[in-house]
């Protein structure tokens, strides 16, 4: 995700290569960043002594190691921008010893500028930085803002975790294809305009879902016999159950 953020600030134009330090425990990692980007790589510190706005985008067990050696180090009007699953505003605020922060949830699309990011920031973040965020964010694709930072476990039980929901169902409709006898190749391409075509239709047209469901079904028809077949597997129980599992992972992940 920081290499997903880095490219699209780059691509918008928000910085420089120059302006921008990177930092990340692997080596090699670095050497691709610079070489990829043209950005200059830093030790934790020097990185976060070279710019004004701080990303945090290590995994989970890392964070602790990290807010020892940052803590004390930051300005007051450093921005730092955590996109750390399950790092909560207070764990941060009292690791670091600071208050300008902002916290966010993304999803992969923003690989490709099509992401939907969440975020929520502390009342130290002035208008000109949350604009700031608002561009950065903007830049891998949708941004919504929410006082509450508890809908963040929400939001990441729904579109922070979605895109696996969408990826599995999509392998699992290629396979069906496959087994009723139609090549791969052909399956896959199938599946994927469907699901494309279905989600611009469903932007584009201002229907809710279930409208739109309801005028692809026929009475008796083949999809209607589909459906019913999902409907009596528990398909629409099934999801909201997987979605409210995520949920109270994120919260137990913030703990």
């Amino acid at each position: 995700m920081g290499e997903a953020m880095l490219a699209a600030i780059l691509n918008k134009k928000l910085s420089t290569p120059k302006a921008i330090s990177v930092s990340d425990i692997n080596e090699s990692r670095r050497r691709y960043l610079v070489q990829q980007y043209g950005v200059t790589a830093a030790t934790n510190l020097l990185a976060v002594k070279t710019g004004d706005v701080v990303i945090l985008a290590v995994k989970p067990k890392d964070l602790m190691g990290l807010m020892a050696e940052l803590r004390g180090q930051l300005h007051p009007s450093h921005l730092v921008l955590s996109v750390i699953a399950g790092a909560r505003i207070n764990t941060l605020s009292l690791g670091l010893n600071h208050d300008c922060l902002v916290r966010v949830m993304p999803n992969t699309p923003a690989q490709i500028g099509e992401g939907m990011s969440v975020w929520t920031a502390t009342s130290e973040v002035s208008e000109q930085q949350r604009s700031r965020v608002k561009a950065i964010l903007g830049a891998m694709g949708k941004e919504i803002y929410v006082d509450n930072e508890k809908s963040l476990d929400m939001v990441t039980a729904v579109s922070g975790s979605g895109p696996a929901y969408v990826f599995l169902f999509v392998e699992t409709l290629v396979d069906a294809a496959v087994e009723i006898g139609l090549p791969r190749d052909m399956a896959e391409e199938l599946v994927l305009q469907t699901l494309l075509g279905s989600g611009h239709l469903l932007q584009k047209s201002g229907k809710p879902p279930a409208e739109l469901r309801r005028m692809v079904t026929s009475p008796g028809g083949t999809t209607a016999e589909a459906l019913a077949k999902l409907d009596a597997g528990g398909f629409a129980n099934l999801i909201k159950e997987a979605v409210k599992a995520a949920y109270r992972k994120a919260q137990q992940l913030g703990q």
